[in-house]
C-alpha cells in the first residue's frame, strides 16, 4: 500500500506533463487557445459588385410645407414635410446637394419620394391634406454644421430655407 502512494504522485506529474505537452506547441489541436483562432472573413457583396444606380426614379415632392432644424449632441437633424399630389407616395428622402458640403455657406436638398403604384386605390385618393403629409429627415454632424449659415430644401413647386 505505501508503494502505491509513492508511485500515485509520478504518474499523476507524468500523466499531466504529458497531457500539457500538446498545449505547449502553438499549433495543436490540444492548446485550448487555438480552439477558435482561426477567423474567416466573407462579404454578403455580390462577385461582380453591386450594379450602379445612376438615376434615382424618385420625383421631387409636389409642396415642401414645413422645414426644422432640431440641434443633438453630434450636429442637427433637418426635417421637412412634404405635400404630394395624392396618397401612397413612400421612400421620402432628403438628397443632399454637392455630395453633402455647403456651398458658400447653404447647405441644399431636395426633397424626393417614389410615386405610388399606377392605377393603385392609394394613388388615386387625395383625400384630406394631412393624410398625404411625408416627412424625410437628415443629419448634419457638428464639422459640416460649423460651415453652414443656410439650409435649403427644394420641392417640385417652392423650396424652403432656414438660416442661422
Amino acid at each position: 500500500m505505501t508503494e502505491i502512494r509513492r508511485f500515485a504522485p509520478v504518474a499523476l506529474l507524468l500523466a499531466s506533463s504529458v497531457a500539457l505537452s500538446g498545449c505547449g506547441w502553438k499549433d495543436s489541436k490540444m492548446n485550448p487557445w487555438n480552439w477558435f483562432s482561426q477567423e474567416e472573413v466573407t462579404t454578403l457583396a455580390p462577385k461582380e459588385g453591386y450594379p450602379e444606380i445612376a438615376n434615382d426614379p424618385r420625383e421631387l415632392v409636389a409642396t415642401v410645407t414645413k422645414l426644422e432644424i432640431k440641434r443633438t449632441q453630434g450636429g442637427a437633424i433637418v426635417a421637412a414635410t412634404g405635400m404630394p399630389p395624392t396618397q401612397g407616395w413612400w421612400g421620402a428622402d432628403l438628397l443632399a446637394e454637392n455630395d453633402g458640403s455647403p456651398v458658400d455657406g447653404v447647405m441644399t436638398y431636395r426633397f424626393v419620394a417614389a410615386w405610388p403604384n399606377p392605377g393603385s386605390p392609394a394613388g388615386q385618393r387625395i383625400s384630406t391634406p394631412e393624410s398625404r403629409e411625408i416627412t424625410a429627415a437628415a443629419f448634419i454632424n457638428n464639422v459640416k454644421l460649423a460651415q453652414v449659415k443656410k439650409v435649403v430644401v427644394i420641392g417640385a413647386g417652392n423650396q424652403r430655407a432656414v438660416s442661422r
